[in-house]
């Protein structure tokens, strides 16, 4: 019995000494200024590390990295350091030890340092993390939002994990209220959420952005982004994020800027006022941007909105860097000029000079994008087209994708005195029954141009393409026929325009859209109306279906796309049977909610509710007010000059009708310039 309690004391001592041992070796883990530090101590007591010691040391060795400044960073240094790689495959060897949240942290950490994309200590944590989710393993609402961030950044957002997160966030949407968590989470399961799950998504990010006074940047910046992944013009939460990145001048640095600008750009949304603040803070800025990097994202940003003076500034620093641009930067250039409508020929010159150089880096598509800015921007270089046309002319051989086909196609047809060969008539001909309407559209515009300059070569060449011509009519009838979905409909037709659609579809499309008729809803009334905007069809039964969907749901549907509906009636002229209520509704809903339009979105409102016959008293004297058009003025210098022009002429008539219709609202005639316009004009 002595012996026994001994030995029990012995054992105890023991266990004390490792534990207040092991307890220090943790403590100076966790104090260590420099990752040799960290080094020096994995390497004097590997055999006593545990599985917390490598997961803490882990963790420190990028903490001490994230708090250097970029530059300075030595993520190298320590993947390639011998104690790195004994911490990863002791961390292999005990990950099952380790708790969940550790197991997220660690995986965090070495993403963070740059390990490689199948680093085998990441495939084994991310295994380890999604057998404990499949047993019901409870990760905190923080750590999940890391997890699914870390997938995220090894490409792994269409796997089954990244589908389990979806499912553990649904279930507990209700219970998250940071918007942080909610915003990366948003980001990192976009690829797999449905329909239903992304509605609930949007209104839970609406809420607790509206729930904070101040929102940080990079939340909004992340809820923007999954609008971006989602590909959805949502205007509730865009609206909400740009207030937020007006406010928060001091996180809008170039990158940043240029960022919103191109997730803006994909989504259709554009904001004066944001236009506004950026082009404020660039200009003050606009001698630091002296690199080749930044000065792209400058002249992308800034270009078109800006002045001459400026904007010729721009022109002479491109000029002067163009040979050190990269190959990505010579395509942000070529892109903007054609935005700008710059023909510089200096510029044109020096930018072909220098993409012969790169030619051979771009992908299909960046070859196509190519083509048409360098066919708008009047270049002459006939050696670059005709590298241009082998390029495009290889891709087209091997393509198997009938989107970048038909891209290419059109890309063809774009070039200069370029004679078809049988091999295209045959490419495109093979990819036809697969294409949408789209493609459909971008081959029947290439052969229309192909047979109508006499491009076609020889006489064969020339009935193939007649002959194709009428396999595209009949399998673009076909496409439309087979569409019973009418969401699915309009989404084809949305990118659908030109002669071919014109005169061959779009009697059909108006016909399909009749059939459908009772799949109008809310959600759907402005996709339907922008369309019959487009092919300028006065089809009663569609437009009084859409008068009646838009009243009944008027509070659902958001205040500027109420401006395009009434935008399509007032431009057909057209009275619904209920034209009073349907007027009177769409009126109250938008003078209610006038804070949500930019000023010259008002304008055109105005506008056109004033051709319907319609004065809104508040809407008139919020526009007609001294500091509203100082503010329109301001926001007009950044805005493309056609819609400048035409913000512009709607004003002047709108100003001539207030007066006229309504004297009793005291709006004085300051368009004195519109009616010598009218003088001219007749």
């Amino acid at each position: 019995m002595l012996c026994l309690r001994r030995a029990c004391l012995f054992m105890l001592r023991c266990y004390q000494a490792r534990t207040l041992s092991s307890d220090l070796l943790l403590s100076q883990i966790n104090n260590c200024t420099h990752e040799d530090e960290v080094f020096s101590l994995v390497g004097r007591n590997k055999a006593r590390l545990s599985e917390k010691h490598v997961g803490i040391a882990l963790n420190v060795l990028w903490q001490l990295q994230k708090n250097k400044p970029l530059l300075s960073r030595t993520n190298d240094y320590i993947r390639n350091h011998s104690q790195f790689l004994t911490l990863c495959i002791l961390a292999e060897n005990k990950v099952e030890h380790m708790e969940d949240e550790a197991i997220v942290d660690t995986l965090y950490s070495i993403l963070r340092l740059n390990v490689e994309d199948h680093n085998s200590l990441a495939e084994v944590l991310v295994t380890e993390a999604w057998k404990r989710l499949e047993r019901q393993v409870l990760l905190s609402l923080p750590a999940l939002s890391k997890f699914s961030l870390c997938l995220y950044k090894q490409r792994r957002h269409l796997s089954p994990v990244s589908g389990k997160v979806a499912h553990i966030v649904d279930m507990k949407l209700d219970s998250i209220q940071d918007i942080r968590v909610l915003s990366v989470l948003m980001v990192s399961i976009s690829d797999v959420v449905s329909q239903r799950f992304r509605g609930r998504l949007l209104h839970k990010a609406g809420q607790l952005l509206e729930e904070k006074d101040e929102v940080h940047f990079n939340y909004a910046r992340r809820v923007l982004h999954f609008l971006q992944n989602v590909k959805l013009r949502y205007h509730p939460l865009l609206e909400k994020c740009n207030k937020i990145f007006v406010k928060s001048t001091s996180c809008l640095d170039i990158h940043n800027i240029s960022l919103i600008y191109v997730m803006y750009e994909q989504l259709g949304f554009d904001s004066a006022e944001f236009r506004l603040v950026a082009k404020q803070l660039l200009s003050e800025t606009i001698d630091n941007y002296d690199d080749p990097e930044t000065f792209a994202k400058l002249f992308f940003t800034l270009g078109p909105m800006a002045r001459s003076k400026v904007r010729q500034r721009l022109i002479v620093t491109a000029v002067r860097m163009a040979e050190e641009f990269s190959s990505k930067q010579v395509l942000v250039i070529v892109k903007t000029m054609q935005k700008m409508k710059c023909r510089n020929s200096h510029l044109i010159k020096k930018m072909t000079s220098v993409l012969h150089k790169h030619l051979d880096s771009y992908h299909v598509l960046q070859l196509v994008k190519l083509t048409e800015c360098l066919v708008v921007l009047c270049c002459h270089d006939l050696e670059l087209f005709a590298k241009l046309k082998i390029l495009l002319f290889g891709f087209l051989k091997s393509s198997v994708i009938p989107a970048d086909t038909a891209a290419i196609i059109r890309a063809l047809a774009m070039l200069p005195s370029f004679q078809v060969e049988e091999v295209i008539l045959n490419k495109a001909a093979a990819v036809l029954p697969q294409c949408s309407l789209h493609h459909m559209n971008c081959i029947a515009t290439a052969l229309t141009k192909w047979n109508h300059y006499d491009q076609l070569h020889w006489q064969n060449n020339s009935e193939l393409c007649v002959k194709l011509l009428q396999e595209l009519n009949g399998y673009g009838f076909q496409r439309l026929q087979k569409i019973s979905d009418l969401n699915l409909l309009l989404e084809e037709l949305t990118h659908v325009n030109g002669e071919w659609f014109e005169e061959v579809l779009s009697e059909e499309a108006m016909a399909m859209c009749q059939r459908l008729i009772d799949q109008v809803t809310w959600a759907n009334v402005l996709q339907l109306s922008l369309f019959l905007i487009k092919t300028n069809h006065h089809c009663p039964l569609i437009l009084d279906r859409i008068a009646s969907v838009t009243v009944e749901n008027i509070e659902k549907i958001h205040p500027f796309e109420i401006s395009f509906i009434l935008f399509l009636f007032s431009a057909m002229n057209y009275d619904p049977p209920a034209n009073e209520q349907f007027f009177e509704s769409c009126i109250q809903h938008l003078t209610s909610n006038l804070s949500s339009f930019e000023t010259h979105h008002l304008v055109l409102l105005g506008h056109v509710l004033a051709v319907a016959g319609y004065f809104p008293p508040l809407l008139i004297t919020t526009i007609f007010n001294v500091f509203f058009l100082s503010k329109l003025d301001a926001q007009l210098e950044v805005v493309p000059n056609t819609f400048k022009q035409r913000v512009r002429l709607c004003l002047m008539k709108l100003n001539r009708a207030v007066c006229l219709e309504c004297p009793e609202l005291h709006i004085p005639w300051f368009h004195e310039c519109y009616c010598q316009q009218v003088f001219h004009n007749s």
